[in-house]
């Protein structure tokens, strides 16, 4: 075969740079994936301190079968992260336990933190449904410095609790703990407000949600067996499996007036209760009712004393035209059900003979 100075050169240069894109300082595919690979353990390792922490707060003892399946990889991978986290002095691995260091612990209060107060920022600023807001706060935890945490807590106003009740740690490490018991502790015929729902596991949460519940709310026992806890909330009644009724934690409400106050404000009910042709003044906007959803109403003027008339419902029966302030706007059945109101009496007409 005659060798051709051309064809090598080519096949030279080809192998220059593909050696080039693979192991070019920084951005080559080697360095990226490295990067990458790094990034991954930094994530699962804050991921494994926080599942350690949340265990350590509930007295119960954290395992490798456990952090390995909050990671949703291997028990030898696991065994790995782990042996390079004791390394690294985040946490001390015994042949029966494993306990977070002090630099552990503040790690992991720093990652919880970022979390909580994401939350709080996509329930009071954005537009994002309730159900997203623990996947959206899983993703940005690890990407937000220190700083950005602090700007954001700033931002917010220095929240105590997440949207959920959940304690926010301080920026040292402090946390002001809610108080509450399970809802399957409190005694038929007493009333409770809610502090806190459980947003793990998200099946649970969702149930939670789907009924409506949220911090704040007052709720009053009717019935408890091994099998279900009947209760009232916000006017409505609510059964649910002892399991699941154990993820919402309440205080006592103190008395019988302010239990009858939260359940029902002011002897109002929803928007959404109303029929065509029926007036109503604007109590209050529900606690539910938060970020852009609020800040719609309020600017459709939708405030305390405000007169609403439920003009006409689509075929469909949702959504419902309202007149509120000489407009007519349109809300869905779950949107007017965020709004409590108190319906105006009819006055009667008297004919003369």
């Amino acid at each position: 075969m005659t060798y051709n100075p051309l064809t090598a050169l080519l096949i030279g240069t080809v192998l220059m740079l593909i050696t080039a894109v693979i192991l070019w300082p920084e951005k080559g595919i080697l360095a990226r994936w490295q990067k990458n690979r790094h990034l991954t353990e930094r994530v699962q390792g804050e991921d494994a301190l926080k599942h350690i922490y949340k265990f350590e707060m509930k007295g119960k003892q954290p395992t490798l079968e456990s952090v390995a399946g909050i990671l949703h990889i291997s028990l030898d991978d696991t065994a790995e992260l782990l042996s390079k986290m004791e390394a690294n002095g985040l946490l001390t691995i015994s042949a029966d336990s494993i306990h977070l260091t002090t630099a552990g612990r503040e790690t992991a209060l720093h990652i919880i933190r970022a979390h909580r107060l994401y939350e709080h920022y996509l329930a009071e600023e954005t537009g994002y449904d309730e159900a997203e807001w623990h996947g959206q706060a899983e993703r940005f935890e690890h990407a937000l410095s220190p700083d950005q945490i602090e700007d954001l807590a700033t931002q917010l106003g220095n929240p105590t609790y997440d949207p959920h009740g959940d304690p926010i740690p301080t920026a040292s490490g402090e946390l002001v703990l809610h108080g509450g018991q399970p809802l399957t502790e409190l005694t038929p015929g007493f009333a409770g407000r809610i502090v806190h729902l459980e947003d793990e596991p998200e099946i649970v949460y969702a149930q939670l949600a789907a009924e409506g519940l949220y911090p704040g709310m007052t709720v009053r026992v009717i019935e408890k067996t091994p099998s279900r806890i009947r209760f009232w909330a916000n006017g409505d009644e609510h059964l649910l499996a002892p399991i699941v009724a154990a993820n919402i934690s309440i205080v006592e409400v103190a008395t019988e007036q302010e239990e009858t106050k939260e359940i029902i404000p002011n002897g109002s009910q929803r928007l959404s209760s109303l029929q065509p042709g029926e007036t109503a003044e604007v109590i209050a906007l529900s606690q539910k009712c938060r970020g852009a959803e609020r800040r719609r109403f309020l600017d459709l003027g939708i405030l305390p004393g405000t007169k609403i008339t439920a003009e006409m419902r689509s075929p469909g029966g949702d959504p419902t035209a309202y007149i509120i302030r000489d407009a007519l706007i349109a809300l869905r059945s779950d949107q007017a059900s965020l709004i409590q109101v108190k319906k105006q009496k009819t006055e009667s007409k008297q004919v003369s003979a």
